[in-house]
């Protein structure tokens, strides 16, 4: 016959002692204990991150020197300087709108990227604006819709090249200038 005692703790746990007919001394005990499903879910979920380590905490980011394609796509940039802004231009013989410049640019090195400013917006991974480098796109707040937006490439030193508007050629400009210190919203790193 089964006899249960009153439960005693162990090491915070609950166990009940159950005698059954067996010998003195023995003695058989089970414990409560999670539902199965719930500590198969916290064996997971603990797994993913001794598994995922920091990059649960999100992306690493390289502060190192820029890799030598993001060197490549702003020498090829800068070899545009002087070319003409032009509203959807992405080529050297029409002309350039800030994301074509980019767009080419990239795709001139075999890195592709998306065409419009709002995509390039959110292409790669967001990074603080004091660890830009080399290649990396900067991203402009200009007006107050959706579109409002600007892009440039970062060329080191605290400059960025771009397309400006119409009317203008592509030329490089500082970050320290208040117009565009103030409306610098993200740097995207993609390289």
């Amino acid at each position: 016959f089964l006899r249960s005692f009153r439960p005693q703790r162990h090491k915070g746990i609950f166990f009940h002692f159950l005698m059954d007919g067996r010998e003195e001394g023995e003695v058989m005990y089970r414990h409560r204990h999670l539902h199965p499903g719930l500590m198969r879910a916290c064996l997971a979920l603990l797994t993913a991150f001794m598994l995922g380590g920091c990059g649960l905490l999100g992306p690493q980011i390289d502060n190192g020197p820029p890799p030598e394609k993001a060197q490549r796509i702003v020498a090829t940039a800068y070899k545009q300087m002087g070319k003409n802004y032009r509203l959807g231009g992405a080529s050297p013989q029409k002309g350039f709108d800030c994301s074509g410049l980019i767009w080419w640019a990239y795709k001139q090195n075999g890195v592709s990227i998306p065409r419009v400013t709002s995509d390039q917006a959110r292409t790669g991974v967001k990074i603080p604006s004091g660890m830009a480098r080399a290649g990396d796109i900067v991203v402009f707040r200009t007006g107050n819709s959706p579109r409002g937006l600007h892009t440039g490439i970062y060329t080191g030193d605290n400059a960025f090249i771009h397309s400006p508007r119409r009317g203008e050629k592509v030329r490089v400009e500082s970050l320290d200038e208040p117009h565009w210190r103030k409306r610098l919203i993200a740097v995207r790193r993609v390289l």
